[in-house]
């Protein structure tokens, strides 16, 4: 059997309230101050203020860094750690999606090891010494599971690209996964990052590094999220939380344990190069290539897309490989439409086909797809979510 490496939290903590323990944990360890890293509509939305109001009661004092936008860029980076080092804080407690914990990451990395203060040199797999400054991730969204992997991924608007970095040493020492703290989710976030973490459990499922271990995380992942993405997204606009919410903090995690370990594929590397070019949500350009990627994959995944089925509830017996494979497919696209995600990817246009294509197969995760592809192939799978 190969060597594998598996990298997960310290600790992590789980269920409704969980925020009622971070008061403690930065108390146990001596810390004095915590930075807060969020973005600017969860401060003006007070979820937040969920988490600062536990600091207050326990009279932890607290900086606040929220100037972070949606697909966080190098200057994003750079001016959190100008302002991590103006505050006097020894902590970060980041509270948000993706962006505010890839930010947060890149930050507590930086402060640790200045020799990557310039971020690109962040890229792939880079040489950090030291441990990102100690972190406290609470997620507010259901899809990314920042809190729990070893990537995380920042813009270049000059260079019109996102690049992935892949470092043990950026992983939070502690998760605190509260569905409360993503009640305030509208339905399109709630249906976009459910599709981003069931892209996560299936690519993860079917990617070259897949194995026993990561396959255990990755099945129970699938079949959480089959089952709650759709309530969560009826909770969503209905406004009255249930057990949907729950399923999804919870499913969303383990996909991230999985994924974190053996990596990604085609599909990310081109929802990558979409967010870069056009801003689109990754999310939703995760959830609008997944079928098509997995259409893809199928001539060398069809058995693993047979359990995929299986995990979404398909019963797939007395089908061929190749016939539950397009039931999962189908499955796929099914519940996509029912959360109402876009099938085809606004603005894109035949004349940046070569340049997209390019962008998708330098990306960190294009390697790790089951299925070798060329050029030509990627602008194809590009040119199947063209309006």
């Amino acid at each position: 059997m190969a060597v594998n490496r598996f990298v997960l939290n310290n600790i992590s903590y789980h269920g409704v309230g969980a925020i009622g323990e971070i008061p403690g944990e930065i108390q146990r360890r001596g810390f004095a101050k915590a930075f807060v890293c969020s973005d600017p509509d969860l401060v003006k939305f007070g979820v937040v203020g969920k988490v600062t109001d536990k600091l207050d009661a326990a009279g932890i004092p607290w900086a606040l860094y929220d100037q972070i936008k949606p697909n966080p860029t190098i200057k994003n980076v750079q001016d959190g750690v100008d302002a991590f080092k103006a505050s006097g804080a020894d902590m970060i407690v980041a509270v948000g999606g993706g962006s505010a914990m890839d930010t947060a990451k890149g930050i507590g990395i930086i402060v640790e090891n200045p020799e990557f203060a310039d971020v690109v040199s962040l890229e792939g797999v880079a040489d950090t010494k030291n441990h990102a400054t100690f972190t406290i991730a609470v997620p507010t969204t259901a899809g990314t599971a920042a809190e729990v992997t070893i990537n995380y991924v920042i813009t270049d608007p000059e260079r019109v690209r996102k690049f992935v970095c892949v470092d043990v040493n950026d992983i939070p020492d502690v998760a605190v996964v509260d569905p409360d703290m993503m009640a305030s989710m509208p339905a399109g976030l709630t249906a976009a990052t459910g599709m981003d973490a069931l892209t996560h459990a299936i690519e993860g499922y079917t990617t070259q590094g897949a194995w026993e271990l990561s396959d255990m995380f990755h099945l129970k992942a699938i079949e959480l999220i089959s089952k709650n993405l759709r309530a969560a997204y009826a909770e969503a606009k209905s406004g009255k939380p249930g057990e949907g919410r729950e399923g999804m903090a919870l499913g969303q995690y383990v996909a991230g344990m999985g994924f974190s370990n053996v990596g990604l594929g085609i599909d990310h590397a081109m929802a990558h190069t979409l967010s870069a070019h056009y801003d689109t949500p990754h999310g939703v350009a995760c959830a609008m290539l997944l079928p098509v990627a997995m259409e893809f994959n199928k001539p060398v995944a069809a058995e693993r897309l047979t359990d995929v089925a299986r995990a979404m509830g398909v019963d797939v017996a007395g089908m061929s490989a190749e016939e539950a494979a397009d039931a999962a497919i189908a499955a796929v696209r099914q519940l996509s439409a029912d959360v109402e995600i876009p099938h085809t990817c606004a603005g894109l246009v035949a004349e940046d086909l070569d340049q997209l294509a390019s962008d998708a197969m330098a990306d960190a995760c294009f390697p790790g797809n089951p299925r070798e592809a060329d050029h030509d192939q990627v602008v194809e799978l590009f040119r199947k979510i063209m309006a």
